[in-house]
This record gives C-alpha cells, sequence and structure tokens, in this order.
C-alpha cells in the first residue's frame, strides 16, 4: 500500500480548495438563513446535492471572494485555526458568532484517500450546510443588523500569529433612502 505525502497531492491547496468553497457556501447562507440582507438578493443554488441560498449582488459576492482568496493561502500552510463570521448590529455589536474550526486530517493511504476522504467529505460538508440551514428554528431573531465580518485566527505555532478582520458593512438592499 503506498503511502502518499501532502506535497504529493499538494495536499494543502486540496485542502485549501475543499474549505474555501465550503466557507462561502456557508457564509452565503448564514447571511440567507440569518437574514442579514433581503432575502430577494439570494437565488437558490444546489451544493453538495443539497439546495443552499447564494448571493446574487455583485458587491456582496466580490467582498466574500476577496476575503475567502485571502484566507485561501493560510489554509494551504496549515495556518488557520478558525474562521469566524460574526453578525453585528448597527452599533457594531457582536449579535451572532459562527465559528468553523480548522484542523488538517492526517496522512492517507491511496486506497483510505479516495475510498474515505473523498467519499465522505462530501457528507460531512452536505450535514453542516443541513444544520446552518435549520439553526433559525432554535436561534432567537435578530435585531436589525446590516454588516457581519469575518474574522480570521491563526495558529501561534504557524508561520504567522494573530488574526485578521474583515467586515462588510454596506447593506445591498439599501438604495440610500
Amino acid at each position: 500500500m503506498t503511502t502518499l505525502t501532502r506535497q504529493d497531492l499538494n495536499f494543502g491547496q486540496v485542502v485549501a480548495d475543499v474549505l474555501s468553497e465550503f466557507l462561502e457556501v456557508a457564509v452565503h447562507l448564514i447571511l440567507y438563513v440569518r437574514e442579514v440582507y433581503p432575502i430577494g438578493i439570494f437565488q437558490k443554488r444546489k451544493k453538495y446535492n443539497v439546495p443552499v441560498q447564494m448571493s446574487c449582488h455583485p458587491e456582496l459576492n466580490q467582498y466574500i471572494q476577496d476575503t475567502l482568496h485571502c484566507v485561501k493561502p493560510l489554509l494551504e500552510k496549515n495556518d488557520v485555526e478558525k474562521v469566524v463570521v460574526v453578525i453585528l448590529d448597527k452599533e457594531h455589536h457582536p449579535v451572532e458568532r459562527f465559528v468553523f474550526e480548522i484542523t488538517q486530517p492526517p496522512l492517507l493511504s491511496i486506497s483510505t484517500l479516495l475510498h474515505s476522504l473523498l467519499s465522505h467529505v462530501e457528507q460531512l460538508l452536505r450535514a453542516f450546510i443541513l444544520k446552518i440551514s435549520v439553526c433559525d428554528a432554535v436561534l432567537d431573531n435578530n435585531p436589525p443588523a446590516y454588516h457581519f465580518s469575518c474574522r480570521l485566527y491563526l495558529h501561534r505555532s504557524g508561520s504567522h500569529t494573530g488574526g485578521c478582520h474583515t467586515e462588510h458593512g454596506k447593506d445591498p438592499g439599501d438604495k440610500g433612502e
């Protein structure tokens, strides 16, 4: 049985690609489920064989993509400890936090990688998306929240320490009235 190294598969890049796609879907779904933005800017799509709501607003989509583009190299190096999506009220006070703790799986053999990891990852991501979809049933309604932030926490032992923070404060549904 041949064992692959992370370098053989460019493991960090594969993990970063999968996590980035998942985080993008998760952020869109959180914004929809928690009604941070008007529901009219979201469209139904299918990810991981589950219907999800994704924004169709260009500025919001670009912000999410830009944020994840900055996170991806850190995911590749396994420097990310957690990604936190924070829903903020008008006064910038946190109302809710959605925490995604990031851990890398151990090295796997080819057969384990093909049968266990790849087939199992979609099931895990699908289950997590479904949990986000129903979280509003157990959470209180938010006061009007007009923005959110993404916060990144890095491992202290990694090549980077500390964290970063980006915030999206423009309401796509607000026409300046």
